[in-house]
C-alpha cells in the first residue's frame, strides 16, 4: 500500500505529549515523535490483540525474540542468541537502572556531548557521577559523503583525547549513542574499533543506545556494536527498540541484548523488582512492526530523507549565520544559532519569537550548547516548512 504521510493530523485531542507540552499556537517540533502513521499491520495486530479482551500481564513473547533474532542477522550481519534478548519498557528505563545495577555508588559513567539528555541524568539518578568526554566540534570538515561543504556545516567526531582524560578508576560505564542523538552522526565501524579498543583498555561495561539503528540514510551503514570486537561482548549491552522507528514510543517496548548471562541477570533482577515490565500491546506491535513494516519503513526513509534535505537546504539558503551537522541517521536535525547575536537561547529565541517548539540545545550538555536546538522533522512536509517559515521571519523581523 502507499502511505500517506503529507496529511497533518490533529493529535491534541489525544493528549499527546509533543502538540500540548506548548501552548496551542506553537507548532512543535521537539520530542523525537513522528507525526505520522504507525504502519497498518501494526495498527491491525493491536486491533486483533484488543479483540481478545483480556490485558494481562506478560513477560514474554517468544516470537518477537526470533523476530528480532532473524532482524539482526539480515540487516546487521550479526548473531545473536535468542536468550540474550531482555525485554525493556523503554530504553531511558533501560538506562537509569543499569546506571543503578552496575559498579557502586560513586562511580562514574562516561558520557559525550552533545547528547540525549537522560545520558547526563541516568547517571546520577542511580548515585553515580557523569564523566563527561564532548565529541569534537569540525567545522568546514572534509566531508567524503557530502558534496555540501561550506561554512554552513558543522561535523562532530568522537574526541578520544577526550575520552582518555576523562577517564578515572572509577569509571564503570561507557553509555554510545550511534546513531548519534541529537548530531545525526552514523559512526564508521572504524570508528566503532577504536571505541572498542578503548572500552577493553579501561576494562568497561559498554551500553550501546541503538535506538536510531534503522533511521540511516544512504552511504551510511549502521554497526551494531555486537559485530565490532567479540572479546569485548562480555561487557556489552546492545539496547535497541521500534519505538524511534515505526513511531510506537508510546507503546513501551525495548530490549537489551546481553550476552552475559550474568549481567543478563542482574539487570532483569533490577526491572523485576521495581515493577519495570513491557507493555503486552508493545510486544505486539514489536513484533508487528519487525515482521510486516518493511514497507512502511521502504517509504518512509524515503520521506524522512526528502525532508532531512529540505531542512538542510533550508538553512543554508536561509540562514546565513547559522551551522547544521549533517544528518546521517535519525529524524532529527541539530542547528546552531549562534552566529546570531541572539537576546536569549536559541530555544527560548524561536518559541517566543516564531512560536516554534524545538529542543533547547543546553539541556544537551549545558550552557555551551545554548546557541543550538534540535529540530525533530519528522512530520508532514507543510508543517515543518510552516515552521521554517515562522523561524526565517524571526530572524530577519
Amino acid at each position: 500500500m502507499i502511505y500517506d504521510f503529507d496529511t497533518p493530523l490533529e493529535r491534541r485531542s489525544t493528549h499527546s505529549a509533543k502538540w500540548n507540552w506548548f501552548p496551542a499556537d506553537v507548532l512543535p517540533l521537539w520530542v523525537a515523535d513522528m507525526d505520522l502513521p504507525a504502519p497498518e499491520p501494526v495498527v491491525r495486530a493491536i486491533q486483533a490483540r484488543a479483540e481478545h479482551a483480556i490485558f494481562g500481564y506478560q513477560m514474554d513473547s517468544p516470537p518477537l525474540r526470533q523476530v528480532i533474532v532473524e532482524r539482526f542477522a539480515t540487516r546487521y550481519r550479526a548473531a545473536i542468541s535468542p536468550d540474550a534478548i531482555l525485554f525493556v519498557p523503554g530504553l531511558v528505563t533501560a538506562l537509569n537502572m543499569i546506571c543503578r545495577t552496575f559498579g557502586a555508588p560513586g562511580d562514574s559513567v562516561l558520557v559525550q556531548p552533545p547528547i540525549y539528555p537522560p545520558f547526563l541524568s541516568a547517571p546520577v539518578n542511580g548515585g553515580r557521577t557523569v564523566a563527561l568526554a564532548p565529541l569534537a566540534r569540525v567545522a568546514n570538515s572534509n566531508l567524503a559523503q557530502s558534496s555540501l561543504v561550506d561554512g554552513a556545516t558543522l561535523r562532530y567526531e568522537i574526541d578520544f583525547d577526550a575520552m582518555e582524560a576523562a577517564i578515572t578508576p572509577h569509571t564503570r560505564l561507557f553509555i554510545l549513542c550511534n546513531p548519534h542523538n541529537p548530531v545525526g552522526r552514523v559512526f564508521t565501524r572504524a570508528e566503532l574499533e577504536q571505541v572498542a579498543a578503548f572500552a577493553l583498555r579501561h576494562d568497561l561495561i559498554v551500553v550501546s543506545d541503538e535506538i536510531h539503528c534503522d533511521l540511516v540514510y544512504p552511504q551510511h551503514e549502521h554497526h551494531t556494536f555486537c559485530t565490532i570486537a567479540p572479546e569485548l561482548n562480555d561487557r556489552l549491552i546492545t539496547l535497541q527498540a521500534p519505538s524511534k522507528t515505526f513511531n510506537i514510543a508510546g507503546l513501551g517496548c525495548g530490549f537489551a541484548v546481553i550476552p552475559n548471562a550474568e549481567l543478563r541477570q542482574q539487570l532483569m533482577a533490577a526491572l523485576f523488582n521495581n515493577g519495570l515490565i513491557v507493555n503486552n500491546l508493545g510486544l505486539t506491535a514489536a513484533e508487528a512492526a519487525y515482521r510486516d513494516g518493511g514497507e512502511w519503513h521502504d517509504q518512509l526513509m524515503r520521506y524522512l530523507r526528502d525532508n532531512r534535505d529540505f531542512v538542510d537546504g533550508y538553512v543554508r539558503e536561509h540562514f546565513p549565520h547559522a551551522r547544521i551537522a549533517p544528518v546521517e541517521g535519525t529524524y532529527l536535525a541539530w542547528v546552531d544559532f549562534s552566529g546570531y547575536d541572539l537576546p536569549q537561547s536559541a530555544y527560548q529565541f524561536f518559541l517566543e519569537r516564531a512560536k516554534v517548539g524545538l529542543n533547547d540545545g543546553a539541556t544537551f550538555g549545558g550552557e555551551s550548547f545554548a546557541g543550538c536546538v534540535r529540530l525533530n522533522f519528522g512530520c508532514p512536509r507543510a508543517t515543518l516548512s510552516e515552521a521554517l517559515d515562522r523561524m526565517r521571519a524571526a530572524l530577519t523581523g
